[in-house]
Order: C-alpha cells, then sequence, then structure tokens
C-alpha cells in the first residue's frame, strides 16, 4: 500500500519568515552594527545575533545593550528598525530548497502564506524584493493581529481571512513558540532545523507533529497515523 502524503491534505501551508523561509540575519546583524558603531559599542558576534534573530529587533537591541535601560533600548530599537529598513533586502536570501518547495506548492495549487513576529510592513518589502509576494496567499506580521506568538491570533488571522479550518493547514517555523502558536491555533505544526535555533535547543523536543531538516522533506511527509488507518 502507498503511503499517503501530507501534502494531499492541506488546504494551506503557513509558514514563519526569519529563519524558516530566509535567511534574513545578514541584513540585521549590518544594521545591528551600523547601530553599535554609531554609540561606540562593538557589536555582538554574527553567530550570536543570528542565533536571536527570533528575538526580534527589541531582543537584538537588548542583546547589544544589556546594560542600558529601558527607555535607552526603546531608542536604540527604533534605531535598528530604522537602519534595518533602509538597507532591508541586500544579503537576505531563501534558505537552500525554499524556492524549490514554494514552486511545487503553486504547482500542486497548494496556497502558502506568512505568518511572521516581524512587522508587516517590514516582510511585505522583502518579499516583493525576492519575487515571493505574487505568489504569498497572506501576510501576517507582529503588528496585524491584537497579539504575536507564541499566542493563537495571528495564525487564527489568517485563518479567517483564507476561509480555511486550522485542521486542513500546516504551520512551519524554526522556534518553539511556532510550534506553540500553530498547536494552540489548532493546526498542524512542523517545526525545521535549519534555523536560527539557539544553542542547547533541540526542535525534535518540541512537541510539533513533524521536524524536518530540509525545506523538500515538507513535500514526503505522511499523513498522521491515525488519519492514514
Amino acid at each position: 500500500m502507498s503511503t499517503q502524503l501530507l501534502l494531499h491534505d492541506l488546504s494551506a501551508v503557513l509558514f514563519d519568515l526569519d529563519g524558516t523561509l530566509l535567511d534574513t540575519a545578514p541584513d540585521l546583524a549590518n544594521a545591528l552594527s551600523r547601530v553599535c558603531a554609531n554609540e561606540n559599542v562593538a557589536p555582538p558576534e554574527y553567530n550570536l545575533v543570528a542565533q536571536h534573530v527570533s528575538t526580534g529587533a527589541i531582543g537584538l537591541t537588548r542583546l547589544a545593550f544589556p546594560d542600558a535601560d529601558e527607555s535607552t533600548q526603546q531608542a536604540l530599537c527604533q534605531q535598528l528598525v530604522e537602519t534595518y529598513t533602509a538597507n532591508i533586502c541586500v544579503h537576505t536570501l531563501p534558505y537552500p530548497g525554499i524556492t524549490n518547495l514554494l514552486d511545487q506548492l503553486d504547482s500542486k495549487n497548494v496556497p502558502w502564506g506568512v505568518v511572521t513576529n516581524k512587522l508587516e510592513r517590514l516582510a511585505v518589502p522583502i518579499l516583493e524584493a525576492l519575487n515571493l509576494l505574487a505568489n504569498c496567499r497572506i501576510v501576517v506580521g507582529g503588528d496585524t493581529a491584537a497579539r504575536n506568538k507564541p499566542h493563537p491570533d495571528p495564525i487564527m488571522y489568517a485563518l479567517d481571512k483564507l476561509g480555511l479550518t486550522a485542521e486542513s493547514v500546516a504551520y512551519v517555523g524554526d522556534h518553539q513558540k511556532d510550534v506553540q502558536s500553530g498547536k494552540a491555533a489548532g493546526t498542524l505544526t512542523i517545526a525545521c532545523s535549519w534555523g536560527y535555533i539557539i544553542p542547547d535547543e533541540d526542535p525534535y523536543s518540541w512537541g510539533a507533529d513533524y521536524t524536518i531538516d530540509q525545506p523538500e522533506e515538507l513535500l514526503t511527509l505522511p499523513l498522521p497515523r491515525d488519519n492514514n488507518d
């Protein structure tokens, strides 16, 4: 008996952005380095910055300026966002295999979209610059819904706009909060191991329905066992 594939049962696939679809760390690290230079502070090492991309602009600001008070960190965070916005897609690229995965989803008429904690006004131009926006059915940013991940609100917002039920959708991400958000929203969850994984964290321990090491693995995942009887 041939294995039934998960993809044949999905109405859509939703993706996290940074560390899942796109390697945005180089441009974020460059922006942070510029802010540090303005403040005469040595920037954190690149690998450390990459590991903290999922903490957002304020997380990166706190990484670089741990001793600054809250109001100063907020001002530096705004400076970081402005610097990043001005140089938003210089070195950012899709991860190897992502373009093929999205092309395969398009060819199989499986809609896909983005649900990210990145501000929507930052996510959209990046996708557009990489020629990914035209086929992306929805972009939900960290400022789109009432609360961002790990709350389920952004994914539920996407489901509502797409007119889909959670059970027929998979959410893919490189952070435990992605799995938590997907599970809380009721979607299938797929953890990926190629993104910005903090040292000592194991994506296989996050409780996702599936964990994959390469983007194209999504195309060959089997249906959950209880759906394949």
